[in-house]
């Protein structure tokens, strides 16, 4: 039998080499440089302070520098643009919050869609949110509250975080699903909101429960978000107890890489986030945030993603909410 030629068997190897190149990338030590974090948020927010909790933790157990790299404008559409269209390698990825899903029916045009060009890796952690009043609110639960603005069309007010976010969402909400007339005052964060409402300068107002958290004893909740009933405030319903629908979702802040990121890749990814997350210096430090220490597997992620967009895009549109560009 005849040996194939040297030029066949350059010719054969080279074949091989090409064909074997997607696998062997994919077996490659990750991570093989330094990875970055983005937080498309300023410094000093929660979104922050969990990257770099992460980061630290990561750093770590690698050996490799990690790095938070903040990139905030535009509600956070440029830092994650900048992650969407990075390299698939493993080594760019996000830090988002529940507003990356809000986007979309928000905003006309995006430069990405979240849940094509965004692979979800693992939930940090979540927040429930609150409705609230003043504590000299004649309110003394949310029954109350609805007789009180139905007695008075057009006299009472809701505040949020600004056009567009969580607790505009959640308040247009009420007002459709109570028959309401709440005014909407969008803030530019939630430390004015929270200011205002304690000093009575607003009549309600939708705050996150690590905003509320300093502020419990000045301010007087009415109902909770979510599925159960917040730790600290075991008194106080979840709208689902009192029959509402709609209000079951939770904030969360995930770790999300580009889509095309080698499964292997975000699998370990995931399983090192998970990890992290059981390490009893993390948990406290989540908690000291006010917020709930989550994890889970990348479909398990997925899956919330997108229950959550399909209750919000239903909400957003109900309500006609939209944001200009």
């Amino acid at each position: 039998m005849r040996k194939p030629s040297l030029m066949r068997r350059l010719c054969l190897g080279a074949a091989a080499t090409l064909l074997c190149a997607p696998v062997l990338a994919q077996n490659a030590p990750y991570p093989s440089q330094p990875v970055k974090l983005v937080v498309p948020y300023p410094a000093g927010g929660a979104t922050d302070t969990l990257a770099r909790t992460l980061a630290q933790k990561l750093q770590e157990a690698w050996s490799q520098p990690v790095v938070v790299e903040n990139k905030p404008g535009a509600s956070g559409t440029i830092g994650n643009n900048f992650v969407a269209k990075a390299p698939a390698d493993g080594h760019t990825l996000l830090v988002a919050i529940t507003a990356l899903i809000q986007q979309p029916p928000l905003m006309d045009k995006l430069p990405y869609d979240p849940m094509k060009d965004l692979a979800p890796v693992s939930m940090i952690a979540r927040s429930p949110s609150m409705l609230a009043v003043p504590l000299d609110s004649p309110a003394k639960n949310l029954k109350d509250f609805v007789a009180l603005v139905k007695a008075s069309p057009g006299k009472y007010a809701f505040g949020s975080y600004g056009a567009g976010t969580s607790s505009h969402i959640q308040g247009s909400l009420l007002n459709l699903q109570a028959g309401i007339d709440l005014t909407h005052v969008p803030f530019q964060g939630a430390a004015p909101l929270v200011v205002n409402l304690v000093g009575g300068q607003l009549a309600s107002a939708f705050i996150d429960s690590a905003s509320a958290r300093p502020h419990l004893k000045s301010i007087r909740p009415l109902a909770v978000t979510g599925t159960q009933r917040m730790p600290g405030l075991p008194d106080v319903p979840t709208f689902q107890e009192l029959g509402y629908k709609s209000f079951e979702p939770y904030g969360w802040f995930g770790v999300l890489a580009p889509a095309a990121t080698p499964a292997p890749v975000v699998q370990k990814l995931s399983d090192e986030v998970n990890r992290i997350l059981k390490m009893p210096d993390v948990v406290a430090k989540i908690e000291a945030l006010g917020l709930w220490t989550a994890g889970n597997k990348p479909a398990e992620f997925a899956k919330i993603m997108n229950d959550d967009y399909a209750i919000y895009a239903r909400i957003i549109k109900d309500a006609n909410i939209r944001l200009s560009q």
